[in-house]
């Protein structure tokens, strides 16, 4: 028989019995649709969580104190217990492998001013900081290096913070005053929205690192230092680097010993590609044991399918068709019933990232990959699952299949 034929007579006989078929369908519709739509998850998350990292900024270093505490006593020796703009100078003059770097120090206050009062974060920074964290000023401009020389009560306010004490207006020059010092808005910072922990990054407000060294927290120190690397390929040369002139200003001879904690972007983004990558393998697992058992189900129905019509091929292999074309047929019939399985899964997986997409706000999309993916299984499925029942189907001996009741 021509495969146009064997096509045409496995096809009739799966519309002759729709319901039959659709439900037979049920368990791949399922297990396509769950291994598309959990992969397709998986990847978005990717996606989504690399374009935060990558919004902190390029090629980021966070330079933090190496701190160590034992019996409630913080100071072992050689440590890095606290980091000066001295040190950021030094670090600063002597790197070759950093490019823009701010030191930052950090204080809650109560903001007053505009329309009334609102809890946010003044950062003491360095013009510098908005090049590190890829921001820009929409509005106004950014407090200059002169500035902070001179300890100016200026500041960049977040779109939050305009939002809640300037609503409609510009802040440009108003006043805002933090633990009653009072500081002059000069800037207003593009909207970023939520970061990795869900803060609300535009609740910020800017202001010269000396000032609020000196006016909010009478201290010398800083709590980070945000640095960007020249050369994204050399960032493990940038650590070693940072390492070791930290080494040198506080006279550590140790190479081993650490005096700083630093985290860079590319490890973050590969520690969360590693583990979301395991976790969408795993998710993919679990749902595709859904589709092994749509895949038993199949064989089970064709198993039936193969009882019900045994006097049928018994005449076509009376009248002259192989054993060969009966298995083709058979197993034609099982891939079709995945494929149009996987054919709807796929449907159920893109209108779930519709949905998701709509009323979430990670973006959801059903990739190429991922749907060919899915109809590869379904095909797979197909003829593993088909190719006991199509085989029997081929061996009946055509004088008893004539005189099966």
């Amino acid at each position: 028989m021509k495969w146009r034929k064997l096509f045409r007579a496995a096809l009739d006989s799966i519309l002759k019995n729709r319901m039959r078929s659709l439900l037979t369908m049920l368990g791949i519709i399922i297990g396509v649709g769950a291994v598309a739509i959990l992969v397709s998850l998986g990847q978005s998350a990717q996606a989504y969580i690399s374009a935060e990292i990558g919004g902190l900024g390029a090629n980021l270093l966070v330079i933090t104190p190496e701190r160590s505490e034992a019996g409630g006593v913080r100071g072992q020796a050689g440590n890095q217990n606290e980091i000066t703009l001295a040190d950021v100078d030094a670090l600063r003059a002597q790197s070759l492998e950093l490019g823009n770097l701010s030191p930052a120090t950090y204080a809650d206050g109560q903001l007053i001013g505009g329309i009334g009062n609102w809890a946010s974060e003044v950062a003491g920074v360095t013009p510098e900081y908005l090049a590190v964290r890829n921001w820009a000023v929409a509005e106004g401009t950014m407090f200059t290096q002169a500035e902070v020389d001179g300890r100016a009560k200026v500041a960049v306010i977040g779109q939050t913070v305009a939002d809640e004490l300037f609503p409609g207006q510009s802040p440009i020059g108003a006043q805002i005053r933090v633990r009653n010092v009072p500081f002059r808005v000069v800037g207003l910072l593009e909207a970023k929205g939520g970061g990795l922990g869900g803060d609300d990054e535009d609740n910020v407000v800017l202001a010269p690192v000396t000032t609020v060294q000196n006016r909010l927290r009478g201290s010398d120190n800083v709590d980070v230092i945000w640095a960007s690397v020249l050369d994204g390929d050399r960032t493990d040369a940038a650590e070693e680097e940072v390492k070791a002139i930290f080494r040198s200003l506080n006279d550590v001879r140790d190479p081993e010993e650490q005096v700083v904690r630093i985290q860079s972007q590319a490890a973050l983004q590969e520690t969360f590609d590693t583990v979301l990558g395991a976790l969408t393998a795993l998710l993919g697992a679990i749902a595709g044991v859904s589709l092994v058992v749509g895949g038993i189900g199949i064989m089970n129905i064709m198993l039936v399918s193969v009882t019900e019509r045994t006097r049928e091929i018994g005449i076509r292999l009376a009248v002259g068709a192989r054993g060969a074309d009966v298995l083709t047929q058979f197993l034609i019939e099982a891939v079709l019933l995945c494929l149009f399985g996987g054919l709807l899964g796929t449907g159920l997986a893109f209108a779930f990232a519709a949905v998701a997409s709509a009323v979430a706000p990670l973006k959801v999309t059903v990739g190429l990959d991922v749907v060919l993916l899915a109809f590869s299984f379904s095909a797979a499925i197909g003829v593993f699952f088909g190719f006991y029942p199509a085989r029997k189907a081929a061996r009946l001996d055509p004088i008893d299949a004539l005189r099966y009741e």
